[in-house]
């Protein structure tokens, strides 16, 4: 369970961090409702993808490294 924990809240962080950078340094300044909130819609696509596939390879990761571990035992 501390793992899945920590491993959400690096995904979350990294989702984050790519939200920040797509919202400030890709989009443009919405001139309508509409259009920012399709780009809220479209950095958060991103942002969960990101998150989840960064939280994902962290776990493998983990799983890679206990594996070996236990194969030096």
């Amino acid at each position: 369970m501390k793992s899945a924990l920590v491993n959400g809240m690096v995904g979350g962080f990294m989702g984050f961090v790519m939200s920040f950078l797509m919202n400030y340094l890709v989009l443009e300044l919405p001139r309508s409702v509409g259009a920012n909130a399709l780009g809220n819609g479209m950095s958060g696509l991103i942002s969960g993808f990101m998150g989840g596939f960064i939280g994902v390879m962290v776990h493998v990761n983990q799983q890679k490294k206990a594996a070996s571990a236990r194969s030096l035992l």
